[in-house]
Parts: C-alpha cells; structure tokens; sequence
C-alpha cells in the first residue's frame, strides 16, 4: 500500500532551546513496520549501510582468551577512552558477571592509576589499571534439573525474545523491569540470566542497558565472542538505535538535532542528568535527533528519537531541555499546571524501538520491539497510527 511522504518541514523561527533542524532525503524512504511484526524489505535495509564484512570461519576465534589468575596491569588504549570503569572491564573480559565486577571496585582491588576507582568512573588514555585475580562464577545446575522457580525464569526470558541465534540475542524489555540490580530492586534480567547459564559455566551478557521503566529492544551476548565484538560496535557507534516517544507539546521545527553537554547531578534521594557546559567536571558531549512522527492536536506528540551518543537518561533529559518532556517521566517531566490527557497511564511512554547492529559473524541483527500494553492503550486512545512512515529514518548517523 503506497503512502504519502511528506517532505521534511523547514525550520521556524520558534524552534526550541538547543535544536537545530536536518533534512532528510525525500528519495528512496522506506515503508513503516507493523509493531513486533517483520520488517518490509525496504524498512528493513533502512539508510545505506556498508557492505556487511562476513568473517571467514577459519579466522572466528570462538572464546576471549582467559580470565587472569593472577594480578596484572593494562594500559587503557585509544578506543577505550572514555569508558566507564565497569564497562571497561566487560569488554576486556566478557565472562565476568556484574556483580563479580561490581564487588572488585566497590573493595578497592582494582586501581586506576594507583588509585580507587569507581565503577562509573571513565578512563582516559594511558591511564594504568591494576586488575585483581578475576573468576567466572561456577555452573549451575543442568536444565532439566532446574527449580520450579528457575522454570519459570526461563519461560519468562524466553517469552521476551524478538530475535535468537546461537550468538546473540534480543529481548523485549517489559517496562517496570530493571536490566541491572540495584538499591531496593528485587528482581532484574541481570539476574534471570543465571538461569540461562551453559555447561561451560558462561551465562548470557549485557550488552547495553535501558532505563527500569524503558520497554524495548534489550541486546544480549550469548557468548564472549560476541559479547566482545557487539561491545566494540556499540563503542564505535555502529549501532543504529530507534526509540519512539509520547511527549507533551508538539515541537517546533518538527525534525531537529539537540545537542547539549550532560552531567550527573546525585543527592541522597535521587541521581538526574542536567544541562552542563562544556569544560564542566564530569560533563560528556550528548547528541540526539529527533522527528515528529504524528500529533494529537497540539497537546501531544509521538517523536522518535535517534541517540547518536549513549549518555544515561539521554532522551529524557534532551526532550526536557527543549521543552517537551516524554509523558509520565518521573524525573524530568517540568510542566507546570499541565494535566494528563483521561485514559492515559501516567507512566514512562518511552520505547526501544529498533536496534540495528552488525552481526559478529556478518551481515546484521535488525530487531523491532512492539509497543508496550501502556503505550499501545494511548496510541488507541488518541488515534495515533502505529504503522506510519518513520521520518526519523533519514535522520544522520553522526
């Protein structure tokens, strides 16, 4: 079914705060998706990608090389810079579990530079770093003899998958569910994957994270291999990600670059990302484009967003910063006297909506998650077509 595609609407002299426009090229658009069903052969090539490279067989190294047994000292390397300590140590040893991490930094055993170091602490080049003895937690028990409780783990984790093979996986994120634990959480995939833990003893990896109340596309390593070469895609940014978004207001031009430097602000009760300049301590560079997809009226509008940088709370921080802030964000929703509109769940309309990365072994993983029951409830609720064109398709990677 042919639609109509409308031209990427020029810039205004009302555009908000710290955007700016991009055009994108009306030719060769292709069509939307239905959520969670399979792409169209446009939609799933998106923008020209380079030719995927396929790893000749003779030359895949199946594991990461040991973990160490005993202490040593790295120098961090260019392609490192910037990393934050904890994900520095998944990428150079991919077998070792977040909580295993966490516990060495939080005791001091690893040290930058002779010094502590936090786990969110980002390196820089040339920096040394002294890591302790590290160890893969033992194996657990075969499949078939798991407990009631750990069958119903797997079923759910199962029950997530959009996308699985014997490298990787994609998982549809529930809203509400943490990816890592934390202060008061109980339960979170971090965890759950212990169940899926193989005979070697290696259970599935966290690639990338997402917010507790961000549903959407989660990446996952089945194997170090592939923990190892997703994770250098995603430091190298060849991973393409799309969120969409129910936010308050319409903005103004209705395609747009925000770009801004990011800090994080902590107290005793909460942790939020504000607007920095730059040359501020611990301020890191953040860029995002946004489009309007669709409006109702103009109380509302459903964006989708495209990351180019990975900063924690990104999206939500941006769309605040320009005014138009996603609908039930706790943290950042600033509108005074505004009212949610009756039927709508006052809860984060944020969703991973499509990752596209290239595969360890060749080509590409191109996953879409659907929306989730809250968001499906408001787009039915305000008419909003979940299969229209995606204008931020034509959006720059960079």
């Amino acid at each position: 079914m042919s639609r109509r595609v409308k031209k990427p609407l020029k810039p205004r002299g009302d555009r908000p705060k710290g955007a700016r426009p991009y055009r994108g090229s009306p030719a060769e658009r292709p069509q939307a998706h239905r959520p969670g069903g399979r792409l169209s052969r446009s939609a799933a090539r998106g923008p020209a990608k380079p030719a995927p490279l396929v790893a000749e067989p003779e030359k895949i190294v199946a594991e990461s090389p040991p973990l160490p047994t005993k202490v040593q000292t790295v120098v961090v390397t260019a392609d490192e810079t910037n990393m934050r300590v904890d994900r520095f140590l998944e990428a150079r040893f991919p077998g070792l579990s977040f909580s295993h991490i966490q516990r060495i930094v939080r005791k001091g055993e690893l040290r930058v530079n002779g010094k502590r170091a936090d786990s969110k602490d980002r390196l820089e080049e040339g920096q040394s770093i002294r890591i302790p003895p590290l160890k893969l937690d033992a194996p657990k028990a075969a499949p078939g003899s798991l407990s009631e409780a750990a069958q119903k783990t797997l079923q759910a984790l199962k029950d997530m998958i959009l996308f699985e093979d014997a490298d990787v996986m994609v998982l549809n994120k529930p809203a509400g569910l943490a990816v890592q634990g934390g202060s008061g959480i109980t339960r979170n995939i971090d965890d759950m994957l212990e169940v899926m833990r193989d005979a070697k003893g290696q259970k599935p990896r966290l690639v990338h994270r997402l917010d507790k109340e961000t549903a959407g596309c989660l990446l996952v390593a089945k194997t170090r291999f592939a923990a190892t070469a997703l994770t250098g895609s995603f430091r190298h940014r060849s991973a393409r990600k799309i969120y969409w978004a129910l936010v308050a207001g319409v903005p103004k031009p209705k395609q747009g670059r925000i770009s801004t430097y990011l800090a994080k602000e902590e107290n005793e009760e909460d942790t939020i990302m504000r607007i920095a300049a730059h040359g501020d301590e611990g301020a890191s560079h953040a860029v995002t484009y946004y489009a309007v997809v669709e409006t109702s009226a103009t109380k509302l509008a459903w964006v989708s967003l495209k990351p180019v940088t990975g900063r924690t709370h990104q999206l939500r921080a941006h769309m605040a910063h320009i005014d138009h802030a996603i609908v039930g964000d706790p943290k950042y929703f600033n509108k005074e006297n505004w009212e949610l509109p009756g039927g709508l769940q006052k809860r984060l309309h944020l969703l991973a909506r499509r990752i596209v990365i290239p595969h360890p072994r060749g080509g590409f993983i191109d996953a879409t998650a659907p929306l989730p029951p809250h968001m499906l409830q408001s787009w039915n609720l305000l008419g909003l077509e979940a299969d229209r064109f995606d204008p931020i398709e034509n959006a720059p990677e960079e």
